[in-house]
C-alpha cells in the first residue's frame, strides 16, 4: 500500500468539495479501492500505485477545470471521471473567460471581436473609443485567458494617475490608498473573472500587478500581458517610456478615449501622438470602438451620440465671409 498527497492549488476549495461535501463524496465513490481523506487544501489517498496514479490524474483534471471555468457540478465531474482521455480546452472558444458565479465573459460586439482577432495576430494593440464600449473589460478578459492558458506568466495592469481636481498629496491615507481609486475599474474587471481568494493570492505573489504608470519606469516586462488603461492621459515621455518596457514573449494593449483627455491645457496626449507616430509600423493593431459597441445601460449610447453631435457642431469650421468687389 502506498500514500499520495495532492494539494488543491489556486482554486476556491469550496468549488472542489461542493455543498455539504457532495462533490468530494461523488469523487471518492469512483475510487472504492482507495482510502481518501481530505482536509483543507490537502487530499490524501492510500492504495495501490496504479489506482493512485489514476486518482491523481483525475483530481488534477478537476483542478484545471475549476481554474478555467470557476465552477464544478456533477455533470462536469461525470465528463472528467468517466472519460478515459482528458479534454483539451479550445483556445478559440467564443467565451473568453468563465468568470465568477457563472459569468461568461464574451466579446459581444463586432469591434470587441475584432480586438480578440487582432490580438491573436499581433503582440501590441491600441484600442480606442468612448466610455462603455468594453475596451478595458475585453482587454482584461484577454489577459486573464492568456494567464489561464499559460501563454504568459503574469498580468500587469496600469493607469496614469491624473489628478482630477485634487492634489494626491492632500488626499488621506498612504500611497496605496491614494492611488487605489484610480485603479478601481481594473480591480472590478478582475473580480468578475477570478475568484476573490485566488485573485488575492495572485496579487500577493505578483502574478497579477495593478499599479500606476510611474511604477513601470526602468523595468523590462517579459512573459507578461500588459494593459495600459486611460492612455489618453499619458504625456509624450510617459507613453514612450511605457511602450519601450515591452520584453520577450509579452503582449501589450493600450486603451483610451481620445475625446476625454484630462491633461493640463496645451499638454499633448501621448495616446493621440503615439497612434500618429506608429500608424505605419507593422505588427501593431489599431481598433476603434464606437457607440455601436456600448454594452452599458442603453442611455449611455444615447448620451455618447448626443455629445458627438454637439461636438460636431462646436468644431464645425466657421463659414468664410463672402468678399464682393
Amino acid at each position: 500500500m502506498h500514500e499520495r498527497l495532492i494539494e488543491l492549488k489556486d482554486i476556491n476549495i469550496q468549488d472542489f468539495y461542493g455543498s455539504q461535501n457532495k462533490n468530494l463524496e461523488y469523487i471518492t465513490s469512483h475510487f472504492p479501492k482507495l482510502k481518501i481523506v481530505a482536509r483543507g487544501r490537502n487530499v490524501a489517498a492510500v492504495g495501490s500505485t496504479e489506482e493512485l496514479d489514476v486518482f491523481q490524474e483525475k483530481v488534477e483534471e478537476i483542478i484545471q477545470h475549476i481554474q478555467h471555468y470557476n465552477r464544478l457540478n456533477q455533470t462536469d465531474l461525470d465528463l472528467i471521471l468517466l472519460e478515459n482521455a482528458p479534454k483539451k480546452m479550445n483556445p478559440k472558444d467564443e467565451v473568453l473567460v468563465h468568470g465568477v458565479s457563472g459569468i461568461l465573459v464574451k466579446a459581444i460586439t463586432p469591434n470587441q471581436r475584432k480586438m480578440v482577432d487582432e490580438m491573436a495576430k499581433n503582440d501590441m494593440m491600441f484600442a480606442t473609443g468612448p466610455a462603455g464600449t468594453g475596451k478595458t473589460y475585453t482587454s482584461v478578459a484577454l489577459a486573464v485567458r492568456a494567464l489561464k492558458n499559460k501563454e504568459v506568466k503574469r498580468i500587469v495592469l496600469t493607469r496614469p494617475a491624473v489628478e482630477a481636481g485634487e492634489s494626491l498629496g492632500f488626499l488621506p491615507g498612504d500611497l496605496k490608498e491614494k492611488l487605489d481609486p484610480y485603479l478601481q475599474p481594473l480591480y472590478d474587471a478582475l473580480r468578475d473573472m477570478i475568484h476573490y481568494e485566488k485573485l488575492e493570492n495572485y496579487i500577493e505573489r505578483g502574478v497579477i500587478e495593478v499599479a500606476p504608470l510611474a511604477f513601470m519606469r526602468g523595468r523590462t516586462l517579459d512573459n507578461a500581458f500588459v494593459i495600459l488603461d486611460e492612455a489618453q492621459n499619458t504625456t509624450h515621455s510617459q507613453m514612450k517610456m511605457f511602450l519601450t518596457r515591452m520584453g520577450k514573449r509579452a503582449k501589450f494593449i493600450i486603451t483610451g478615449d481620445p475625446g476625454q483627455v484630462d491633461l493640463p491645457p496645451r499638454q499633448k496626449s501621448g495616446l493621440i501622438e503615439a497612434m500618429h507616430i506608429l500608424k505605419d509600423v507593422n505588427d501593431i493593431s489599431f481598433v476603434h470602438l464606437d457607440g455601436k459597441d456600448v454594452v452599458r445601460h442603453k442611455l449611455v449610447k444615447k448620451i455618447i451620440d448626443a455629445y458627438d453631435e454637439e461636438d460636431g457642431r462646436t468644431h464645425q469650421p466657421k463659414q468664410q465671409p463672402t468678399i464682393t468687389k
